[in-house]
């Protein structure tokens, strides 16, 4: 009975239901749409993240019958089609990402912190590494951002670009280095990343 209910509530059985009963994707919707506003925000600034998340939900629902029932969680889906659109606006990601290497002022997590000594060193820091950042090549980017502000893990990342394991755990590990070395030793991960890293 409690594998029943499971498998009436995963993602996939909204999105069938969805098919015949529009309306049932809002649960989809209700689940993700903050967490994916907030990984866009960071990517690219709130003004831009609205716009995004809702053509990654327009998107998602026009594509909802193609979705692989198979697949009880639909997280890296829907991640997958906002990197997508997200790489339409590289210019923007970019300039964000240079805004917070001069200011040090994340914009998206500013309001949240106090301004201690400890912040002080985090913020030079964060500047630094946003540079590097805004340095990478995008596919090293997305697998890099995806791990530290999605908190996908590294077989969700692979689903979400459409990319083998081994093309995700290179591009991280190609990414980490050469922020390694840009930030003089320092861990990038502990930077830019505010939870633990799932591999």
């Amino acid at each position: 009975m409690r594998e029943t209910h499971r498998a009436e509530d995963d993602d996939a059985a909204h999105l069938e239901r969805s098919r015949r009963e529009p309306e049932a994707f809002a649960e989809v919707f209700r689940r993700y749409a903050a967490d994916l506003t907030r990984y866009v925000a960071r990517r690219l600034g709130p003004d831009a993240a609205d716009d995004v998340v809702m053509e990654t939900f327009l998107t998602a629902f026009r594509q909802r019958g193609r979705y692989d029932l198979s697949r009880p969680n639909a997280r890296p889906w829907l991640y997958g089609i906002a990197t997508n659109l997200i790489g339409r606006h590289v210019r923007t990601e970019v300039h964000q990402l240079r805004v917070l290497e001069r200011t040090g002022a994340d914009p998206v997590t500013a309001p949240f912190t106090d301004h201690s000594d400890d912040r002080v060193s985090a913020e030079s820091t964060r500047r630094r590494l946003a540079g590097a950042l805004a340095t990478l090549p995008k596919g090293h980017r997305d697998a890099l951002l995806l791990v530290a502000w999605a908190g996908l893990t590294y077989p969700e990342i692979a689903e979400a670009l459409d990319v083998r394991l081994g093309t995700v755990r290179s591009r991280i590990n190609r990414a980490r280095e050469r922020l390694r070395k840009e930030l003089g030793g320092v861990n990038p991960m502990a930077v830019i990343s505010e939870e633990p890293v799932h591999e």
